[in-house]
């Protein structure tokens, strides 16, 4: 892999290691205060030469230089370069349709049935690492929250984020299902689901549901449908107080099972009923055994610092400077 320096303008700072070989240059021509013997002639120690010591001296002071280059690269920052990676992966396309309705805040689940539903369903997204997700929202009307991405970290964030109110109020079941086709049919994973979370029956909208069921059908898209909410009776938000707080009162569980059913049945999903937060999750680990096809995907990776091999040849030669120096040419003054 490719290295590059976050910050390649402090290489320039080399040029402080010219000077420095200039002034050990001149060190050496001129070495004031040295001990000296007056002898009438040198011709007995011509042939001598310098001694092994001398160069290993000069060898200590091109360690120095090296020490010195390795700091600067160090200030530098090496990173490894950034680079996208094609792989083959096994995965499908899905388009989570979570119903955002006020009746999603009935206290059946704790600590209510759309806290509930959000929890399972980042669970369930943070599962699936190699899986094409959207995330589409209806009350209603619809609204697509986060196109088909394979980004985990952004489906969860948006999963979680998603408020209560910010569509105009009812169940436009038909309208959640054409928004999430919309967002799945030009996908090329030969599996293509929607997973559909509602708790109540649809009232209002443009699309029927059965007929965007067809539609699903016709692009060959499944779609696993979830009736959210207890049997019996359930705390209902009915109204909010002066004070601001939601006001709920006890009042019949009616999911209109019949059109969930259907609507499954002529995709070629199914149809699943959630009790409580565990059969909730049950119903997702189920579904998380969707079919799965060959894809390619191509995936990102980040720069990351790479200055660690030339701290290790800072510190090595910095241990050999101080050796060399505290024992072969150690000197007594």
């Amino acid at each position: 892999m490719s290295l590059q320096l976050m910050h390649p303008g402090l290489l320039w700072l080399l040029l402080l290691l010219l000077p420095l070989i200039a002034w050990y240059v001149w060190s050496q021509l001129h070495q004031p205060g040295e001990p000296s013997l007056r002898v009438s002639s040198t011709r007995a120690f011509d042939g001598l030469g310098a001694g092994w010591r001398v160069w290993l001296k000069h060898l200590m002071f091109v360690v120095d230089l090296c020490m010195v280059a390795c700091l600067i690269i160090i200030l530098c920052r090496p990173q490894k370069h950034d680079s996208w990676e094609t792989s083959d992966v096994e995965g499908t396309d899905i388009v989570v349709a979570m119903d955002v309705s006020t009746s999603m805040l009935a206290r059946d689940f704790r600590p209510n049935r759309f806290d509930a539903a959000k929890e399972v369903a980042t669970k369930f997204v943070a599962g699936r690492d190699h899986d094409n997700i959207g995330l589409v929202i209806f009350a209603g009307e619809s609204f697509t929250q986060v196109p088909m991405t394979m980004d985990n970290a952004t489906l969860v964030n948006a999963i979680q984020e998603i408020k209560m109110g910010v569509l105009e109020d009812g169940t436009a079941i038909g309208d959640g299902i054409a928004t999430a086709i919309n967002r799945i049919k030009d996908g090329k994973a030969r599996s293509k689901s929607i997973i559909l979370l509602t708790d109540g029956s649809n009232n209002t909208g443009v699309v029927a549901p059965l007929t965007a069921a067809q539609i699903a059908q016709k692009y060959g898209i499944k779609i696993y449908t979830i009736g959210v909410g207890t049997n019996g009776t359930a705390e209902y938000p009915v109204a909010i107080d002066y004070a601001g707080n939601i006001q709920y009162q006890r009042m019949p569980v009616v999911i209109d099972e019949s059109t969930l059913q259907k609507i499954a049945t002529a995709t070629g999903g199914q149809y699943f009923r959630a009790t409580s937060t565990s059969v909730l999750r049950d119903v997702f680990k189920e579904i998380d055994a969707l079919e799965k096809t060959h894809m390619d995907v191509q995936r990102f990776t980040h720069a990351e610092d790479n200055y660690g091999p030339w701290a290790l040849a800072l510190l090595a030669l910095l241990v050999l400077s101080l050796l060399t120096r505290y024992t072969v040419l150690r000197h007594t003054p």
